[in-house]
Parts: structure tokens; C-alpha cells; sequence
């Protein structure tokens, strides 16, 4: 969920972006998704999109405060067990097969230089560093070398970006600059 990359200085913030980046903070950032019930008293398995069952353990409601956590503990296979106090038993955990686990991005920890959140990146404009457009990020993927940006052009094609410096040079809360060889 959290990656670091290195960057050059960071850019001025826009004072615009800023008054729109309330809303954001308010964007709901999926942590986990509910793959099925674990046993007969309402546990449920959850498979994980941050770093591990710790990125979980700072929050205590999910969902706008429909889920709360009662109890969470590592699978042992990437993933975790949960209890929620709303689910007391196998058929309500049933039930949330498939729910994702939100928080708003506004409790999230705060990022050091050079991180970001995936949820950040998606739904940013993609331009050339000579300023063509380029189009949309719509996923962040990580095949085990690093993060890379998907990015679908207006016609609908999508190509890949590795998120380092030579192809990434920067980023801002509006645009992610590709640099033209990636820009293929």
C-alpha cells in the first residue's frame, strides 16, 4: 500500500488541487476484501492489500463505521482472520464474502518525501514530459521488481509505466509525468 520512490524536488503544490483534495481525503481506500468465513462463530478470512495484517491494526471501523474490529490476527498464509462485533455467526460472515474493507484516505498515516499511496495515483492524468497528454492511471501493480502504473489512453489501449525515476521524473495530486521513451 505504502511504496517508496525517489524523486527530484517535490512540486508546488496548486492551491486548487488543495481545496479539491478535500474531497479526497475523504476517498474511501480499500485495505482488505473479505474472501469467506473461518469457522462456525463469524470469523472471516481477508485477503490484504497493504503490508501485511499490521496495515489493518491501526483501525478499529471499516465501511463508514458499519464494521467494527474486534479481533485480528495473521492467517499464516499473506492474509488474516477477523472478527467483527457485527458478525456473530457463520451465515453473517457469509454474507460478507466479497466486501471490501474501507477506510477514508484521511486516517491513513501520513507519507514521508518520495512515498505515496496506490489510491493516490489512480485517477491521475498521465502527460509526456513534453506535456503531450497521455491519458488516465488506472491501476498500480507490483509483479515483484517494483511498482508499475497501468495507463489507459483515450482510445482505450493501456500501457505499462515502471514507477521509478527515469520513467516517473514526478508527480503531483494532478498529473504523473511519464517520461517519452516509457510514453510508447
Amino acid at each position: 500500500m505504502r511504496e517508496a520512490m525517489t524523486r527530484p524536488a517535490r512540486p508546488t503544490p496548486n492551491p486548487s488541487r488543495e481545496r479539491e483534495g478535500l474531497s479526497r481525503a475523504n476517498k474511501p481506500v480499500t485495505l482488505a476484501a473479505v474472501t469467506g468465513a473461518h469457522g462456525v462463530t463469524g470469523e472471516v478470512r481477508l485477503k490484504l492489500f497493504g503490508e501485511g495484517v499490521q496495515s489493518l491494526k491501526p483501525f478499529k471501523s471499516f465501511n463508514d463505521g458499519a464494521l467494527t474490529l474486534k479481533k485480528l490476527r495473521d492467517d499464516g498464509k499473506g492474509g488474516a482472520i477477523a472478527r467483527f462485533a457485527e458478525v456473530t455467526d457463520r451465515n453473517a460472515a457469509e454474507k460478507l464474502r466479497g466486501t471490501l474493507l474501507t477506510v477514508p484516505r484521511s486516517a491513513l498515516p501520513p507519507l514521508g518525501e518520495g512515498e505515496y499511496y496506490h489510491a493516490d495515483l489512480i485517477g491521475l492524468a498521465a502527460v509526456s514530459d513534453s506535456g503531450e497528454p497521455l491519458g488516465t492511471v488506472v491501476a498500480v501493480e507490483n509483479f515483484g521488481a517494483g511498482d508499475v502504473v497501468e495507463i489507459e489512453r483515450p482510445s482505450g489501449k493501456r500501457f505499462m509505466v515502471p514507477i521509478n525515476a527515469d520513467a516517473v521524473p514526478e508527480w503531483d495530486g494532478e498529473k504523473l509525468v511519464v517520461t517519452s521513451a516509457y510514453a510508447a
